[in-house]
């Protein structure tokens, strides 16, 4: 179902300008911008993957998600 989802987003979203609001990091993976907000404020911009390099905020909330 979630596949499904994220592709019918990718589709509506297709040329446009889209703000996406996810707990789910594997909804926004594939943004063009990813901005990390913790309580309230920004703390991290960019590309999923420079985020994952950067090893922040964002990475840990990835890894906790995902980690095998």
């Amino acid at each position: 179902t979630e596949i499904l989802i994220q592709k019918a987003m990718a589709e509506l979203m297709q040329g446009r300008t889209s703000f996406v609001i996810a707990h789910r990091l594997s909804t926004i993976r594939n943004a063009d911008l990813i901005l990390v907000m913790n309580e309230g404020q920004i703390v991290e911009q960019g590309k999923h993957a420079e985020l994952l390099v950067q090893n922040g905020f964002y990475a840990e909330l990835y890894n906790s998600q995902f980690a095998g």
